[in-house]
């Protein structure tokens, strides 16, 4: 910078000394010169982290930018190849037929220039006298030609930049259209504007907004926290209480400090006072809004308005001094709202002067409005958080102040020495370029301009230079005004759960009561409806009893019956549905039964059991610590699933406090302070589950308190619910009618053992018809229909001379008739519950249908102009509406747009009052002296009259230059003394309209010359003030505000940090799916080879840049007559055979069903295959048509880029995600466009041609209008086509029968139409597409340390899930859920050596949550993230509750089958011990009964009646399937898989049956003969006999092998081989 600084002032010196010319290039090397006023930033930005964390944010920011540029570059080269090769040039014009080459003159053109096209079967067609001829042909260079179009690739992005702009884009669609088919223009320009201008660049509003959000953390007590706005008018201080303590208490800063008596310190302080100043305010500013131009006739210094000026000016300063002389000076100074109540008194007591009446001074008038945002709280605490915490908007304007003057500075360098350019030729000129630049009006001109006057040799230099700047400035600057706003709208984190309960209870008080028009029966007397019961046998007179408890009891009854037949095998399933009960009695019967049975006992029961097994877990856990299990292992790190799983071990056990003193013991006093919070925090979060289960108690109760008053309401009324008061509740009719009203397509059938919605093959399309009922199918399809049928309506074709589009007029009517007779009939009119006319969709209905009749019935012949008949047809063309009625997910769209209309509504008022504020001004300074004359040669109004010719515009494009002695095409006009055509500033009204366009960004730069050369330089700060706080300021605030409400209707507004991203981690995991990427092959062989070939990152970058290599073929247009062609196409056949041969090596890597299964190598194989068939074409034909096959082949390669670069990947996700969500809202777009369509057709049909009413752009037709209507979207020159359809005579022929026989506008028709349709789609609507794209972008684009599951984490699953999934189904079995976790690495690994609980925990949740069933992919990936994430930070309070009851569930399940599986391996120990023991006495004791045997030699004694250890082993073994099944209830994840394992554990063992042995393997079975023998051995008697098991040892390994064999076979690994698993909970 220093070099810089010499060079500058050597530079100096030479010019001083005219040894260089001030104005010559060596003036750019002073460029670098105001690159200083960067050390300035710090003042700005006080930087107060460290710089490693500063260099770090940048370098985030900075990256994401990057590849949002490089997406953006990406399209940009996709649409410039496509422009290329659809259009190529546009040089081809009408001139006339005595044109000659190199002769061509402005003179030679059509009058305006106009496109043509060679061909005459497409485009526009010369008229007589002219001939269309290529103007390069003829001689014209291509600087003269222009510099936009598509000629090459690098002309075609530079064009398609300009288009995305939304500047002049239209324009060169109409070229297009003149110049080629209609279609491909409407085609290529229409999807550029949706793709590009409104998702891709939006993009970068997204990045700033993520980047700022970081920034806002870090940089918190750089810019401080945010207060609230009464905190400014208290101050808080230290007092001593009576106690002796100190405390703040608050001092108000208002309470009364001066000299002035009580009475009037009271009048001060009180409301009247108050409401009288701003009552006076408002009355200051009616009477400035009505001053108005009265002409140079009335001249006169002290008019009215100058006399009620100087009152009010008085009145004002007498309130300032009284309120001096109450508070005194300090106190009054010392609030920044008297502060600058003191500046208004001050500078309006100076404007009152005479001398400076009329002068800068008046901006301190029109500044009092400001005082009334104090009359609406609501307004005044909209405006305080939007610029409350000033020092964030306030360093980002003085930032963008610095930067416009840095590269005004350098542009004055760059281009003040050029010749014909005096846009740089000083700094004032310079700065408004670069203003104009950064406000995107007009901005190409200023680029077109440039890049004449420096020539063809530095064009592409130049370009770039504003390029850049105008992205810089555009999509990075401006976004970041979007994200000041949207963080200032920002709620804190520690607020934002408050807020989450706190709306929580709102919604559970809200809707108790019924509708009003249900409510108003309870007027009228209870009647009740009463039956007499006959045929009774009594002496006494039966009583009427109700109808509903006679109807009750027969229902009961019924009910009772069909229960008992169900009970029966006999009875059929048909029989034995459940009526409805309509009584009260059964729904407080069954509310009381539910409450009681499901609250209160199973609450009790599960709170017993949640303490008994935590103290359980507890326990054992603290056993394993202390017994040392994890000493002797190396160090690692743990998961996230591991140290989330033991957080949440911790948490409930602090939570239940079991054991607190003896855990305290031995603690030093720090962690028992630590302990101690942590339970007091918990306990916290156990009082907030405890409320937020009080608010579902509240709904529930709110809920039945209006079944109950309808119930009630049903019961005493006869009428009520009653259709027309006429059809009964139950009547025959009625029911038919609910059946056709409420028929709808349902094809999600259930599993009737799981009961799980099973996914058919073409679900999506039965979700598509199941979406609204066959009823409203057919509207839809009929409303549809009547849409198509008024599109082709004209003024020159009317419904009313037309019987073929009565038809379809008469169609309407009559199924719109019926379908609300039906309708009406099931459901009521009005005083229903489900009312036709119950909210503004039913009102909306009953409107189109009574304006769709009255006007066929009427049928009116002649329509004058603005009567009654055309508004009729007006309000007729509101049919397309319906749509939004029809279908649920467009109501959403707009309960979506109405919900945020108070924020809205407030930003609206704020906008006008600046409106307000600066067209007062302008009334006081511009009024009468923008009016002059249309000759620029007569200066006075006296010299103008006469005519004078005028010089016509031929062409905006091309840049010819007069011959000596030529003029250019005009004619003669009369001289007239007038305003501009299209605003003026003589009153409030036509101010406020020209500032309302200039707040749209257009014509602000027509208001800007005029006022400079028509009143003075000085004022042209007056209209730059105004769009950059429009600009800047105002509009940034729509879009601030729909983004934020946008958020608070999705409920995303309230999430914290961690709950945003734990809803981003779900959606995220919906979108992601199973690799369909092979396994390699097992061998080393040519497949294996070929597989790391195709695999190798070299092998897909190579590929890639073989992609891109081909695309650049497509730089110029692929002519048949063009020579270069050729090689071009020769080289595409080469590049496609490299392409087959990579699908041919992918082929034999993966194999033809492992390829097959990818849909990117579907894809390729796709494009190859077409790549082939056109090179066989391409040698056999050889034509144009060949060649555009081609083209396309290889623009369909081009989209292959996207899948092989993972950052285009995820923007490009991040837009097709985008354009999903917002599929409704463009719909809702296209309908309220097609609504206007046809509104304009009737309201300007026959307007006649003007500025930008042509033959291209006007209402002649439902296509046509469409088109200006989707023009006017993008801002393009919407407000010179409103003032064409102003037209009034006598600029137009009026007719008074008929409005098709005129050709004048409507000028209050097209004020309401045009500002309408502006704000409602540009400012809202395109909006909403902006918040979409900003959803999608934290969804897609968060960096790894913001993720709670990183990409890494998912590629890995994705991995491990290729591996267990061989049949690549999507699902697996749930056994396999074991292998799979099992194989889990990285951080999302399950150590079996510290989290064997954990591994049981999730195994056993994926068994309950799908009765052991196959699971999916998405199905396992949803568990872990549940477990990966802290549930008490992430889950919001729903659905934190239900994620809590279901882990605790499965973790007491998990307790007991632990415990059940421990106790059974103790019994087992223990039968064991007891076999083994009697076996040895078994053998002695055989021993001793064959020496008695041989002794005694008795006959053998078989016995078959078993003993008692017998019995009771029988006993065990029939108690054996009733524990399983208990076992299998319970705990289905080891017990299904149990049972198999326990019969091939039994398959080996000896069984008994009726007091034998049986082993499996012998062919019969061994018996064993026991008798009782009494013998005596010293004087004891007898010895029973004691038959146990036999346990061979043979046996017992054979069945441990079959087990192992099984496990593996399986892929699961047995866990409860030990038998200390107690100890492992």
């Amino acid at each position: 910078m220093v070099f810089c600084l010499w060079v500058s002032l050597v530079l100096q010196v030479f010019e001083i000394a005219d040894i260089v010319d001030q104005m010559s290039p060596w003036g750019m090397l002073r460029i670098p010169r105001p690159l200083i006023m960067i050390r300035a930033f710090r003042i700005y930005f006080r930087f107060e982290l460290p710089r490693t964390r500063i260099t770090n944010i940048l370098k985030r920011s900075g990256e994401q930018i990057w590849s949002v540029s490089i997406f953006l570059l990406f399209f940009l080269l996709l649409y410039g190849i496509l422009g290329v090769q659809m259009f190529g040039t546009f040089t081809y014009h009408c001139v006339v037929n005595d044109t000659k080459p190199g002769n061509v003159t402005w003179n030679s053109l059509a009058i305006p220039d106009t496109h043509c096209s060679p061909e005459l079967e497409e485009g526009y067609q010369c008229p007589p006298g002219f001939k269309c001829m290529d103007l390069e042909d003829l001689g014209l260079s291509r600087q003269e030609l222009g510099y936009s179009g598509f000629n090459e690739i690098g002309t075609s992005i530079f064009t398609v930049y300009e288009a995305a702009s939304q500047e002049g884009w239209v324009f060169l669609m109409y070229r297009a259209i003149d110049s080629f088919p209609r279609w491909r223009s409407y085609f290529y320009f229409i999807t550029l504007i949706f793709f590009l201008a409104w998702l891709v660049k939006n993009v970068f509003i997204a990045v700033i907004i993520e980047t700022f959000a970081e920034i806002r953390v870090q940089f918190q007590q750089m810019w401080g926290s945010r207060s609230s706005t009464t905190s400014t008018a208290t101050t808080q201080m230290f007092h001593e209480d009576a106690a002796g303590g100190w405390q703040l208490v608050a001092v108000d800063v208002n309470k009364p400090q001066g000299r002035a008596p009580a009475c009037l310190q009271q009048m001060m302080r009180s409301s009247v006072f108050h409401m009288f100043i701003l009552s006076m305010v408002t009355v200051d500013v009616i009477v400035a809004a009505s001053n108005y131009h009265k002409g140079e006739s009335f001249r006169r210094q002290y008019d009215e308005f100058y006399l009620a000026e100087v009152a009010f000016t008085v009145l004002f300063d007498l309130e300032a001094l009284l309120k001096i002389w109450c508070l005194g000076f300090t106190g009054y100074i010392s609030s920044s709202l008297h502060k600058f109540e003191l500046l208004l008194v001050i500078g309006t007591t100076l404007h009152v002067y005479p001398d400076l009446y009329h002068s800068q001074f008046t901006y301190f008038q029109v500044l009092r409005v400001v005082r009334l945002i104090k009359i609406s709280p609501a307004l005044e605490d909209f405006v305080y958080k939007i610029f409350g915490p000033g020092k964030k908007l306030g360093s980002l304007v003085v930032f963008t102040a610095s930067l416009l003057i840095v590269m005004s500075a350098i542009s004055l360098q760059m281009f003040c020495f050029v010749e014909e350019l005096d846009r740089f030729t000083t700094f004032p000129r310079a700065f408004m370029s670069m203003f104009q630049i950064l406000t995107q009006e007009g901005w190409v001109d200023v680029m077109d301009q440039t890049l004449n006057a420096v020539g063809h040799m530095w064009a592409p230099v130049v370009a770039i230079y504003f390029i850049l700047y105008h992205l810089f400035a555009t999509l990075i600057l401006l976004s970041l005004f979007v994200a000041v706003i949207l963080d200032n709208l920002e709620l804190d984190e520690d607020l934002k759960k408050l807020k989450q309960l706190k709306q929580s209870e709102a919604n559970a008080d809200t809707k108790e009561k019924l509708p009003l028009r249900l409510r108003i029966f309870e007027k009228f007397p209870n009647r009740p409806q009463m039956v007499k019961i006959s045929k009774l046998p009594s002496d006494f007179t039966v009583p009427k009893i109700r109808e509903s408890f006679m109807k009750q009891f027969i229902d009961r009854q019924q009910q009772d019956t069909c229960c008992l037949l169900r009970s029966l095998p006999s009875a059929s399933s048909s029989s034995c549905d459940h009526p409805k009960r309509s009584a009260i009695e059964d729904n407080k019967y069954i509310d009381q039964k539910l409450r009681k049975s499901v609250f209160s006992i199973r609450a009790r029961n599960l709170l017993e059991k949640e303490t008994a097994v935590t103290k359980i877990l507890r326990a054992c856990t603290r056993q394993r610590m202390l017994s040392g299990s994890f000493e002797g292992q190396p160090a690692k790190e743990r998961s996230i699933l591991s140290v989330q799983h033991h957080i949440r071990q911790e948490r409930r056990s602090l939570r239940h406090g079991s054991n607190s003193q003896r855990i305290s013991r031995g603690k030093s006093l720090e962690t028992l302070t630590q302990d101690h919070s942590n339970t007091v925090r918990y306990r916290n979060a156990q009082r907030e589950d405890s409320e937020i289960k009080m608010i579902q108690e509240k709904k529930e109760q709110a809920e039945m308190k209006r079944k109950v008053q309808e119930e009630e309401l049903r019961e005493n009324h006869p009428y009520f619910d009653k259709p027309l008061f006429i059809v009964g509740r139950e009547h025959r009719f009625r029911n038919f009618c609910r059946v056709v009203v409420r028929a709808r397509f349902n094809a999600s059938k259930t599993d009737p053992v799981t009961g799980a919605v099973k996914n058919t093959k073409y679900h999506q399309l039965y979700d598509l018809l199941g979406l609204v009922t066959y009823l409203d199918w057919v509207m839809i399809i009929v409303t549809i229909c009547s849409c198509i049928s008024m599109m082709f309506e004209s003024p020159f074709r009317r419904v009313m001379h037309a019987p073929t589009l009565q038809i379809a007029e008469y169609v309407f009517v009559i199924f719109m008739s019926i379908e609300l007779n039906l309708k009406i009939m099931a459901d009521g009119l009005f005083f229903t519950p489900t009312a036709v006319i119950r909210d503004f969709g039913g009102v909306m209905d009953i409107f189109i249908y009574l304006v769709s009749l009255i006007f066929l019935c009427w049928m009116p012949q002649n329509v004058p102009a603005e009567s009654g008949a055309q508004l009729l047809m007006v309000l007729r063309c509101l049919r397309p509406l319906r749509i939004f009625k029809l279908v649920p997910q467009m109501r959403k769209v707009v309960r979506e747009l109405f919900s945020g209309f108070k924020e809205i509504f407030l930003v609206s008022i704020l906008l006008l009052t600046l409106m307000l504020v600066f067209a007062s001004f302008g009334v006081q300074l511009f009024a009468g002296k923008l009016a002059k004359c249309n000759d620029p040669n007569i200066l006075r109004r006296e010299d103008c009259n006469g005519i004078f010719r005028i010089n016509v515009s031929v062409s905006k494009n091309l840049n010819l230059k007069l011959r000596p002695g030529e003029k250019k095409p005009g004619f003669w006009v009369p001289r007239v003394w007038a305003n501009p055509r299209n605003f003026n500033f003589d009153n409030v009204g036509n101010a406020m309209l020209a500032l309302f366009e200039v707040l749209s960004l257009k014509g602000w730069v027509e208001v800007r010359d005029v006022i400079i050369h028509r009143v003075g330089p000085m004022h042209g700060i007056y209209i730059h003030v105004f769009v950059f706080l429009g600009c800047m300021i105002g509009l940034t605030l729509f879009v601030g505000v729909v983004i934020a409400n946008f958020n608070e209707n999705k409920g995303t507004a309230l999430l914290t940090v961690d709950q945003r991203r734990w809803e981003d981690l779900k959606s995220r995991l919906k979108i992601a799916q199973p690799l369909h990427l092979p396994p390699r092959p097992d061998n080393d062989g040519f497949r294996a080879k070929m597989y790391d070939i195709t695999q190798h990152p070299f092998f897909k970058r190579t590929i890639a840049l073989l992609v891109l290599a081909q695309s650049v073929l497509l730089s110029v247009k692929w002519d048949v007559e063009d020579p270069v062609t050729v090689p071009l196409a020769t080289m595409s056949v080469v590049f496609t055979f490299i392409f087959v041969l990579e699908v041919t090596m992918k082929i034999i890597a993966m194999s033809p069903a492992g390829f097959w299964q990818s849909r990117r190598n579907r894809y390729d194989l796709l494009v190859t295959s077409l790549g082939v068939i056109w090179v066989v074409l391409h040698f056999a034909l050889l034509n144009a048509y060949t060649y555009m096959m081609g083209a396309c082949v290889i623009v369909f390669r081009f989209f292959s880029i996207c899948g092989k670069h993972v950052t285009l990947k995820m923007l490009l996700l991040t837009v097709v995600v985008s354009m999903y969500k917002s599929f409704f809202i463009i719909v809702g777009m296209f309908l309220l466009l097609l609504c206007y369509a046809f509104a304009g057709v009737v309201l300007f049909g026959t307007v006649k041609y003007g500025e930008n009413i042509n033959r291209h752009a006007n209402f002649s037709s439902a296509g046509k209008a469409i088109t200006v209507l989707f023009r006017i979207v993008t801002g393009e020159d919407w407000n010179k086509i409103m003032h064409d359809c102003m037209v009034q005579p006598p600029f137009c022929t009026p007719d008074e029968f008929t409005y098709w026989a005129t050709d004048c506008g409507n000028y209050a028709g097209a004020l309401m139409y045009f500002c309408s349709f502006y704000v409602i789609i540009a400012y809202i609507m395109l909006n909403l597409l902006v918040a979409i794209i900003v959803e999608n972008f934290s969804l897609f684009y968060s960096t790894e340390e913001d993720q709670l599951l990183s990409y890494n984490d998912l590629r890995h699953f994705q991995i491990i899930w290729n591996m267990v999934d061989d049949k690549r189904e999507g699902v697996i079995p749930t056994f396999r859920v074991k292998f799979l976790l099992r194989l889990l690495r990285g951080r999302l690994e399950v150590d079996l050596d510290k989290d064997k609980l954990l591994f049981k925990h999730m195994c056993y949740e994926m068994e309950r949550l799908h009765n052991g069933g196959d699971v999916t992919f998405h199905d396992v990936l949803s568990m872990l993230s549940y477990r990966s994430v802290d549930i008490r930070k992430s889950l919001q309070l729903e659905e934190l509750l239900a994620r809590e009851q279901l882990e605790y569930t499965i973790e007491e399940e998990v307790a007991k089958q632990t415990i059940r599986m421990w106790l059974k391996k103790c019994l087992k120990r223990i039968r064991a011990k007891q076999q083994q023991s009697c076996s040895i006495i078994h053998s002695l004791r055989e021993s001793q009964q064959q020496e008695l045997s041989r002794f005694l030699n008795p006959p053998s004694i078989e016995t078959t009646q078993p003993s008692e250890d017998m019995n009771a082993n029988s006993q065990d073994n029939n108690m054996q399937p009733e524990t399983s099944s208990q076992q299998q209830l319970l705990s289905p994840t080891l017990s299904d898989r149990g049972g198999s394992r326990q019969d091939a554990a039994d398959a080996g063992k000896p069984q008994r049956k009726f007091g034998q042995w049986r082993l499996p393997s012998a062919p019969k079975p061994i018996s064993h003969s026991v008798s009782s023998v009494n013998l005596r051995f010293g004087g004891r008697t007898t010895m029973k006999s004691v038959v146990c098991k036999m346990n061979p040892m043979t046996d017992a390994a054979s069945c441990g092998s079959e087990v192992k064999k099984w496990w593996t076979r399986q892929l699961t690994v047995e866990s409860d081989e030990s038998g200390d698993d107690l100890l492992d909970i």
